[in-house]
């Protein structure tokens, strides 16, 4: 039986699984952002006018776009060297020294609720944009928008899942071995 990538997932390494994450999420995020958002500003100064809902798309965007840039600085200054930190001490069998921030589970639970707020903006945008539907009158940019914003919401999906649901877990539970 051919074992899921999912069930792979929860066999790596912690540091593995950062590592994951910083260099195909972390790094399309900053890619596409970019790419979406003159995309989305464009479709909205062309198109607003007639359909107004691809301006508030591209506020949307623009919010989530702040949102994600100051949560993945927090994760990559604050968290992932923490997280590499405790796999490091682990691997050598070392005890490690309190955090300036208590436990992980700190500033985890920053990261999930900021990953609640990202989600809450990343819905709108679905809604407003009549699940990434472009309209029948739509020019290739608009309907680029529309499929790169679905891309960026499955990338969203899989990168908020490895986070939340494997990478915190693990995090927490090597930081009490250690202690």
């Amino acid at each position: 039986m051919k074992q899921s990538l999912n069930d792979s997932v929860l066999n790596w390494n912690i540091d593995f699984l950062t590592d994951h994450i910083l260099n195909e999420h972390h790094t399309y995020v900053r890619q596409a952002i970019p790419v979406i958002f003159e995309y989305t500003q464009k479709v909205a100064k062309v198109h607003g006018e007639k359909h107004p809902e691809v301006i508030v798309i591209a506020e949307k965007f623009l919010d989530l776009t702040d949102e994600l840039n100051r949560h993945i600085c927090k994760e990559e200054e604050i968290l992932f060297p923490y997280i590499k930190h405790l796999a490091t001490a682990n691997s050598y069998g070392m005890k490690i020294e309190p955090s300036p921030f208590g436990t992980v589970e700190s500033p985890i639970k920053m990261m999930e609720q900021e990953h609640d707020i990202v989600g809450e903006i990343m819905e709108e945008i679905k809604t407003l944009s009549g699940n990434y539907t472009p309209p029948s009158d739509a020019c290739t940019t608009y309907k680029l928008s529309y499929l790169k914003l679905k891309e960026f919401e499955d990338d969203l999906h899989k990168h908020v899942h490895l986070e939340n649901d494997i990478l915190f877990p693990k995090a927490i539970e090597l930081e009490k071995k250690l202690n």
